[in-house]
């Protein structure tokens, strides 16, 4: 008992201490967090972290202490010596998405990296796969006349088919027609699973003992499909499988399986709710002025326009993945041996920091006046261009930013170009479910899952 007692008395003397004294303790935040990380994990639990996080800056700044062991940034330094420095920043921590020590990961990404050049995005097949995936969507808006559209359930198809013929081709999904497919879309898009995820991530002894409803959701339909997918033997020379399974990538069978899984996974929930809250924005009536602008641009543009050539339709993308980035969370990292300064603090080696693409889009009203104000006119000014670019954080940075940026790019032009030089979209009457940023463990998803709109042909 007497050990026990010293035992807990040290430990509070250890904390007290680092409170105090740390490093850490010196950057601004509430005092609770001098102390314990239990605000921040709450935060997560219950869905708060980014608007938490996001109100700490604006209380105290671009360096915010969210734990003994965590802070916060916005600042483009530290954005570069977290993400950057090195040539692929500090190692990620370990999530349900990454574990991979920096070195494999940098391994398994010069293994695929190729297939999401532009170059290969861009070839002539994938990109006619693309346009044929937007004209289905196309027929489904014409299809339903002057009743509402649910574009949430259809952009989430679109984003499925369009990144599995991409890995899988000539397999690949077709949701948008096949009621088989579709289920697959529903099993990765619609479910409730952020606090089972974390309970198993923070008490992964204990998971054994959780009873059956507090196990994190499976997949069974789509861990099928990915199987049955992997085994093809014969697949396009521009395909991700083709890549993975050259014996040269050293990887087997299921962890090709695993890897087409989570590119799968990444390429839905990104893609889909990207365009999702884009399209949102764009058919509000206070914004029907850019959707004009937009119109005008594809109407007039003429029919061998290059994507590239579309000003104002890049303009509008980088606008609402501003306002609305599908992974707007923290993106932590962990500070390499010895620590290091950043911003003029210095962080203790192991410490966790991160900036959030939420906060930093809008913590510098010089580069982005009215953060909170949908304006794709913004990105048509000569002054203040390179700093506005330098601060759009959307797809991260560094060796470990986003791998799909060039795809989902792509798959978001060729569908608006499809869309907005056909129709007119506006909010349906019977839309009642939220659109509010809903986040999950790194991304954010529409609250409601559902956006009705109208399509008017123009």
């Amino acid at each position: 008992m007497l050990s026990l007692w010293i035992g807990a008395i040290l430990l509070v003397g250890y904390i007290l201490t680092q409170g105090i004294l740390g490093s850490v303790s010196k950057i601004p935040g509430p005092w609770y967090t001098r102390f314990t990380s239990f605000w921040i994990k709450y935060q997560e639990f219950t869905a708060n972290r980014r608007e938490s996080v996001h109100r700490l800056h604006q209380v105290y700044g671009p360096v915010v202490r969210l734990g003994p062991n965590e802070v916060s940034f916005t600042s483009l330094d530290a954005i570069r010596e977290i993400y950057a420095s090195g040539g692929s920043g500090y190692d990620k921590t370990e999530t349900m998405f990454s574990t991979l020590c920096k070195e494999e990961h940098s391994k398994r990404k010069r293994i695929f990296a190729e297939r999401y050049a532009m170059t290969n995005v861009m070839k002539a097949e994938p990109l006619a796969v693309m346009h044929e995936r937007a004209m289905t969507f196309v027929s489904k808006c014409l299809e339903a006349g002057k009743k509402s559209v649910d574009v949430y359930v259809l952009l989430h198809c679109y984003a499925v088919d369009c990144v599995t013929h991409f890995m899988f081709s000539p397999g690949g999904l077709k949701s948008l027609n096949v009621e088989k497919d579709f289920e697959i879309m529903q099993e990765l898009t619609y479910h409730q699973s952020l606090q089972k995820s974390l309970l198993a991530y923070y008490l992964p002894s204990w998971q054994p003992y959780f009873p059956k409803f507090l196990h994190p959701r499976s997949a069974p339909k789509t861990n099928q499909f990915v199987l049955d997918m992997t085994a093809q033997s014969q697949v396009k020379e521009y395909s991700l499988l083709e890549k993975l399974k050259r014996k040269e990538s050293g990887l087997e069978l299921i962890q090709v399986a695993a890897e087409c899984k989570d590119h799968m996974a990444a390429g839905i929930d990104t893609t889909g709710d990207g365009l999702c809250f884009l399209m949102w924005e764009l058919s509000q009536r206070h914004n029907m002025e850019f959707q004009k602008k937009l119109q005008h641009e594809l109407q007039n543009a003429s029919s061998d326009s290059s994507l590239d050539s579309l000003v104002y339709l890049d303009a509008v993308i980088k606008e609402a993945l501003r306002c609305s980035p599908p992974i707007p969370m923290s993106l932590p990292r962990y500070v390499p041996a010895g620590g290091r300064s950043i911003d003029g603090y210095f962080i203790p080696e192991h410490t966790i920091v991160s900036c959030q693409p939420y906060t930093v889009h809008r913590s510098c009203e010089e580069v982005f006046p009215e953060p909170d104000r949908f304006n794709p006119d913004r990105w048509l000014e000569e002054k203040g261009a390179a700093e506005r670019n330098r601060h759009f954080f959307a797809f991260a940075t560094g060796g470990r930013g986003c791998t799909g940026k060039n795809l989902a790019l792509v798959e978001m032009k060729i569908l608006l170009r499809e869309v907005y030089s056909r129709f007119t979209t506006t909010v349906a009457p019977d839309m009642d479910g939220s659109m509010k940023l809903d986040d999950q463990i790194i991304s954010a998803r529409p609250k409601g899952q559902t956006c009705k709109l109208i399509f008017t042909e123009t």
